[in-house]
């Protein structure tokens, strides 16, 4: 079926087409629907329709200019061709070639076309229907500059007629009541759920006059609806955990991490879908995936996969008709992770992926043996400006409001999968926010909108004003989602994967605790100066940031996610509880830090660096003395220093404070010695003890340093723990070794902080960043003093750890007299 609104049939044959699929009464199935819209297929003639009027000049001349923008087209696409009713994106087209693409539309045909609409619907023939209209305002009855008739073309409002239909029942989920709904101008009869207290009803559009979103994509949207409506009706699956699972979407950031949790978390044999040319690149695809996530590819992992070439946008997923009728039989359950992620371009160019792949794998759910479906949908469903809650069973957004082509997407795979159920599939929806960075080894999806606004956040040190961001790291959303599809129990009901949201509060302290103090700016502030930023320093990582930043369609999409309320999760919460499973955390500066460290090595981000401002300082003295090596320690010796830290990250990562200073030291020198480079390692080497576990390194200082006459230093210090009783000075004295440059030390003593400095100094004396609050500062007192007197806890109670060992001699040999018992 081509596309509503499209150059083919007219609005009447489109309205006796549409109602005929309604009444059944055209024999195609989703798969023959689905094959008229393959990518790169050519436009496949309507079903019967009543003869149409001979076609006048402009059509043809029309249809001519159309040949010549696929051409065009097609040099910037893989196979070097494009048909006039495909899209651009999915056959291969990238956002750079789409800028490429308009600049040779008007240099070399004259047809000025905007790059988002490009974006909204990238199929040739629609482009060359939509500058038509645009230009036709002005220009209706003349010529245009491609020598076309231009045709002033009105599309009609859509108005909502309901009609109560009666209720079906639905296999392991509360029965739904249908609703129909008529829109005349278009001439589509189609079927939406009317509201249940568990599971209520998206909304659809009520009034035409505050709509978003294009008329046409409309129409689509409700015509793809449709389609579930000719699902078959099936019976309960089997409720056990899935022996035989179809995965979609593996070489995807979440897909691979879910295929590695299926495999760790159950005893399943993993089919994978890969979209590849053939099995032995399929293979490739998926192994350099995995290894891209920092995710292993061992033998091991081999043996319990299979890798099935195909495209979830091809009917019967581009597989034989054999060997989709063999998964029909043998699978236990289908997992849908796989989609097209890009919000700039249009429900056309995503439908696709988005929507029509989503009902052919309820087609293979719902083909043979029973089995559940579990999809991947998105919070997105509930992108519209001023909705008031996001919770699992709360109202979908109004779709008509949804302006960026993927919320609308997501919005129609998911209703749509919501009537399948209605034929007794068991679907459930799960629906990840913002998909963080893995929390142990940092691995985050560079091309993901939440890792963009992140590198931004820490490069640019400046935040948009917001409410909430409801994001969740990788590991645990993957984690989540695989317990729900092991566990029967669980199947057929909606789940928020969002964890803990954060607030704007929570953002500014957690950067400012990693040292990356950032200003909050008003939205339209802070994206005008990101862009100009971007401009000034491209960043090639970031380039789909500007993009997005640039794009009034992605802009609706960021204001909708930035003002919206938290999601909330009940029954994702109770689940985890009752699984045993890491219950939902936010997701903080402590989770994000591997994430940051990749997103810096990667030229995303930038960490704190020594010559930043300090986080926190404070001062440190010691008084004592020092002589040659083996004599008495018998001149003085005295350091005046100030430690400090870049960043708690700086302290969770190396466990390291910076030192500043001068060392009075006159058996070295006359005058003071400076402090030029200075490191202090808070419990080296995790403690390991010296001498046989007689003492255990508490603290180490290293400094460099120069004399006024320009002579170098160095002077290494070191604090142990001992079992005695003098705990008090063990964490005040400070054994130093002292010498020049290149050579062995030539002094050592021992220097200690003195008693009435200790609590003044390096307790009241801390001082924190000025930019800060005053609620912040308290907060990064009370974190430092707890951090490190844990650190110095866990140091001093190892030399006992040690004794009570030997005491209790639980190393002891057996004697004798037990080697006869």
């Amino acid at each position: 079926m081509r596309e509503v609104n499209e150059n083919g049939p007219a609005p009447a044959d489109q309205r006796a087409t549409a109602e005929a699929i309604e009444r059944g009464g055209i024999g195609l199935s989703v798969t023959d629907l689905l094959a008229r819209v393959a990518p790169g297929a050519a436009p496949q003639p309507e079903p019967a329709a009543p003869a149409a009027p001979e076609p006048s000049a402009a059509p043809r001349e029309e249809a001519a200019l159309v040949a010549e923008v696929a051409a065009l087209a097609g040099r910037y696409v893989p196979a070097g061709h494009l048909a006039t009713d495909a899209d651009f994106f999915d056959a291969g087209g990238t956002s750079v070639h789409a800028v490429e693409l308009v600049a040779a539309l008007e240099t070399e045909l004259g047809l000025t076309v905007d790059l988002d609409e490009v974006f909204a619907d990238a199929r040739p023939a629609s482009l060359v229907r939509r500058a038509i209209r645009a230009n036709g305002a002005e220009t209706a009855g003349q010529r245009d500059t491609a020598g076309l008739t231009v045709v002033q073309r009105e599309t009609a409002g859509l108005t909502v007629v309901q009609r109560p239909t009666t209720a079906l029942t639905v296999v392991q989920r509360p029965t739904t009541a249908l609703t129909a709904v008529q829109r005349p101008t278009t001439g589509l009869v189609t079927t939406e759920p009317a509201p249940h207290p568990a599971h209520p009803a998206p909304t659809l559009p009520s009034t035409p006059t505050d709509s978003a979103a294009r008329p046409e994509d409309l129409a689509q949207i409700l015509a793809d609806l449709s389609l579930a409506d000719r699902l078959p009706f099936v019976a309960s699956p089997e409720p056990a955990p899935p022996r035989r699972v179809l995965l979609t979407g593996a070489t995807g950031f979440l897909g691979s991490h879910m295929l590695l949790d299926l495999l760790r978390h159950s005893d399943a044999h993993v089919y994978c879908l890969v979209r590849a040319a053939d099995e032995e690149a399929a293979v490739a695809r998926l192994g350099d995936a995995l290894k891209r996530y920092a995710l292993p590819w061992s033998s091991e992992v081999r043996r319990r996969v299979t890798v099935l070439p195909g495209d979830i946008r091809e009917p019967r997923l581009g597989l034989t008709a054999d060997l989709w009728d063999r998964l029909a039989e043998e699978l236990d359950s289908v997992v849908s992770v796989a989609a097209a992620v890009d919000f700039l371009r249009g429900y056309p160019s995503l439908r696709a992926s988005n929507v029509l792949g989503s009902l052919t794998l309820a087609e293979l759910a719902a083909t043979g043996r029973p089995k559940p479906l579990h999809h991947i949908s998105s919070v997105a469903v509930f992108n519209e400006v001023g909705i008031p809650s996001m919770g699992e069973d709360d109202p979908f957004a109004h779709v008509d409001r949804l302006v960026a082509g993927y919320d609308q997407s997501k919005w129609a795979a998911e209703v749509a999968l919501r009537r399948a159920r209605d034929h007794g599939l068991v679907v459930t929806a799960l629906r990840p926010g913002g998909i963080g960075g893995h929390t142990r080894t940092g691995a985050y999806n560079p091309q993901d909108l939440s890792s963009g606004l992140l590198s931004a956040f820490a490069r640019f040190r400046s935040v948009p004003a917001f409410r909430y961001l409801n994001a969740a790291p990788v590991d645990w959303v993957s984690r989540t989602a695989v317990a729900v599809i092991c566990e029967p129990d669980a199947w057929g009901f909606d789940y928020n994967l969002t964890g803990v949201p954060n607030t704007l509060d929570d953002v500014v302290r957690d950067m400012a605790f990693g040292g990356m103090h950032v200003r909050v700016r008003d939205w339209e502030e802070w994206r005008a100066d990101t862009l100009a930023r971007l401009e000034a320093e491209p960043v090639p990582e970031l380039a789909f940031l500007t993009r997005v930043l640039r794009s009034p369609t992605a802009l609706k999409l960021c204001e909708a996610t930035l003002t919206g309320p938290a999601a909330t999760a009940e029954r994702t919460d109770a689940l985890v509880d009752a699984l045993g499973l890491p219950p939902a955390t936010r997701y903080d500066a402590r989770a994000q830090l591997k994430t940051f460290e990749r997103l810096a090595g990667d030229g995303l981000a930038r960490l704190p660096h020594k010559d930043d401002q300090p986080y926190l300082w404070f001062s440190e003295t010691t008084e004592g003395g020092v002589g040659p090596v083996g004599g008495a320690p018998d001149s003085p010796c005295s350091m005046t220093l100030t430690l400090s830290v870049a960043s708690m990250h700086q302290l969770a990562t190396e466990r390291r404070v910076d030192v500043r200073g001068e060392v009075s030291c006159p058996a070295a020198h006359s005058v003071p010695l400076t402090v030029a480079r200075g490191d202090l390692w808070v419990r080296p080497e995790e403690g390991i003890p010296h001498q046989h576990g007689l003492r255990h390194p508490l603290l180490r200082y290293r400094l460099e340093l120069t004399d006024a006459d320009g002579g170098r230093w160095w002077l290494e210090g070191h604090k142990y723990a001992r079992a005695r009783r003098d705990l008090w000075r063990q964490t005040r004295a400070l054994t130093v070794e002292l010498g020049r440059e290149g050579d062995p030390a030539s002094l050592a003593g021992e220097v200690v902080v003195p008693a009435d400095t200790y609590v003044r100094d390096q307790i009241d004396g801390i001082r924190v960043d000025p930019r800060l609050t005053g609620r912040e500062k308290r907060a990064a007192k009370l974190t430092w003093l707890a951090w490190f007197g844990l650190e110095m806890g866990r140091g001093l109670a190892g030399p006992f750890a040690r004794a009570a060992a030997d005491l209790l001699d639980l190393r002891r040999t057996p004697n004798p007299t037990e080697n006869h018992r």
